[in-house]
């Protein structure tokens, strides 16, 4: 078993909690007490806490790395907080801020200060993860989920002033933009001899919170882009708010994920209106992401609200009942009519996390006419190792996939720098290429098989609670590995799944058209059109009046423990949870 996951551990990290959060729950230990204090029998406290058990399945993934202050701030994002929010704040309707010409924003009213505009943003492992629970496509479970958020049928049928999300955007749209950004971040890195390789995914918080907290010497591989639940806050705040005259805390921003980890990457300080916006610094920061919630906490948010998300209607809102986008390019981009691929961006080759690696080979093999891409597969199907051939045999670059933590400490081992010897008049080592380096590029994410994986997705013990007459043959009470192993095919295929026979009815006639005739040649790579997202990007960036630098990317730091620092023990733990709590961004 490694290090990270050893009972001689349990204890790293959590200042100021007093147990391990994941394993096992225990009462705090009883501290010394005063011989002539008198003691009563409701406050007498367990002496001798039963020992925390540890299996593979308590990984930092699952939140078990997080300390006991962060799991305060991730208790604070759930659904009862969407339902506290939506019954504190009028919704805000864009159409009344707006005058309108042409389609363009040209003013606004003066809003009430307590109401709020309500936007979410919806990520594709989240719709896969219902699609199999209800046993629909794909496309209908983002239907069902619109249909929830912003519905006459869905949240607005309740609550105290029937408040509802006014936009759902589809994080795949920003995750095409995070892509096209990593292959130019890769390409850049590869021309750069003093950049440290390989680059390493950023866009899973679970493996950020281990690399920050357990081996900073990682950090300087990370990526720095963005990932698309943090893209996303970021565009929808910084258009809203510039283009409709509002203040970003009048943007209330929900996302919806597949993990609970991303709940911590929404807290982030770096992620917040002060990053991109020019404020005072003495004004208190505003989240991009302002909660997150799990796909099995969006079940939560239904049935406390007496919804059955099966009777929704499983098409989509007509454009009459809903606002537009005050901006009518980035609303193409983020609404976009639709349209059949020539290849689907979501193929089993790309995996299931967001297809980062896949797109940065397919890109090379772009530039390289006549190359071939090969896979290796690792120790496990968790491990892959992809090699792009030039057509004279060349090997032109590595790339590899770890996903689970068992998998990534391996590869952290290959990035550690040898330790030199400390002893006098040691010669010193010579440098050695690390077994890792070879790599230009690696996709990390925590959850083994990948997102649709993650923590919060609906289990398949909870199908038979949410629908009694499922599909699914799993016997309450009796889950076994096989079952779940099924389950997360179930969800796998409906990610990978496209509805035909609608993309079929659909046609594909609606060319794209410029002032002066159709648009120029588009490239496209994986069924990416990069000419079309570097110019959204560019078009974001002068709408808001900010650099692209400081939208689209973000930084990391080592997160140093204060474990048995005097510092940590003459502060109590409320009062550590309160000042953490309080930093700009939520102080992650």
């Amino acid at each position: 078993m490694s290090a990270i996951l050893s009972a001689d551990d349990l204890n790293d990290f959590i200042s100021p909690g007093v147990a391990c959060i994941k394993p096992v729950e225990t009462l705090p230990k009883q501290e010394d007490y005063n011989p002539y204090e008198v003691t009563t029998e409701d406050q007498v406290q367990t002496q001798n806490p039963a020992p925390a058990s540890i299996s593979l399945t308590d990984c930092l993934a699952c939140s078990g790395c997080v300390t006991s202050a962060e799991a305060v701030l991730v208790s604070l994002q759930s659904h009862t907080e969407v339902l506290n929010t939506l019954d504190a704040h009028w919704e805000l309707d864009v159409r009344h801020l707006l005058e309108t010409r042409n389609g363009a924003a040209n003013g606004h009213h003066a809003p009430p200060p307590d109401a709020r505009i309500f936007v979410a943003s919806v990520s594709p492992q989240v719709r896969a993860s219902i699609a199999a629970t209800y046993g629909i496509s794909e496309k209908k479970a983002g239907f069902m989920i619109e249909q929830f958020l912003s519905g006459s049928q869905g949240l607005r049928i309740g609550g105290q002033h029937n408040s509802g999300f006014q936009y759902v955007v589809d994080t795949n749209r920003l995750r095409e933009a995070c892509l096209v950004l990593g292959a130019e971040e890769v390409e850049a890195a590869m021309a750069e001899k003093t950049t440290p390789k390989p680059i390493l995914t950023s866009a899973c918080p679970g493996w950020i919170c281990y690399a920050e907290k357990t081996h900073p010497h990682v950090l300087p591989h990370l990526s720095a882009l963005k990932s698309p639940q943090a893209m996303s806050g970021t565009l929808l705040k910084s258009v809203l708010s510039r283009t409709l005259g509002v203040q970003p805390s009048q943007i209330w921003h929900l996302a919806v994920m597949p993990c609970f980890d991303k709940k911590l990457e929404a807290s982030r300080e770096e992620l917040t209106d002060k990053w991109w916006l020019d404020s005072d610094p003495s004004s208190t920061a505003i989240r991009d992401v302002d909660c997150v919630i799990t796909s099995r906490e969006l079940l939560s948010l239904a049935e406390s609200r007496g919804i059955r998300l099966a009777d929704l209607p499983l098409t989509p809102i007509p454009s009459s009942s809903q606002p537009a986008f005050p901006d009518s390019r980035i609303s193409r981009f983020l609404f976009p009519r639709p349209r059949r691929r020539t290849e689907p961006q979501t193929i089993p080759e790309a995996g299931s996390s967001g297809g980062y690696l896949y797109h940065v080979l397919k890109t090379a093999q772009a530039q390289s006419p006549g190359s071939t891409i090969t896979t290796l597969r690792g120790r496990n199907a968790d491990v892959v190792e992809y090699a792009l051939t030039s057509a004279d045999g060349n090997v032109l670059m590595k790339c590899a996939r770890y996903y689970g933590f068992r998998n990534i400490q391996n590869l952290v081992r290959k990035l550690k720098p040898a330790r030199q010897s400390k002893l006098p008049g040691a010669a010193k080592r010579a440098p050695t290429k690390d077994a890792g380096s070879e790599y230009a590029y690696v996709e990390v994410m925590a959850c083994p098989g990948g997102c649709t994986n993650g923590g919060g997705q609906i289990k398949v013990e909870d199908v038979q609670g949410v629908l009694p007459d499922s599909t699914a043959e799993v016997s309450v009470g009796k889950v076994t590995p096989q079952a779940q192993k099924e389950w997360l095919g179930r969800v796998d295929e409906a990610y990978y799944s496209m509805d035909e026979s609608e993309a079929e009815a659909e046609g594909d006639n609606d060319v794209e058209m410029t002032n002066n005739g159709p648009a120029p040649e588009h490239v496209m790579v994986n069924g990416v059109d990069v000419t079309d997202v570097k110019d959204l990007l560019a078009h974001w960036a002068s709408v808001v009046g900010v650099s692209m630098d400081r939208l689209a990317y973000t930084t990391f730091r080592k997160v140093e423990s204060d474990v048995g620092k005097k510092k940590a023990k003459d502060i109590s733990d409320t009062e550590r949870i309160a000042s953490i709590a309080g930093l700009s961004g939520g102080g992650w």
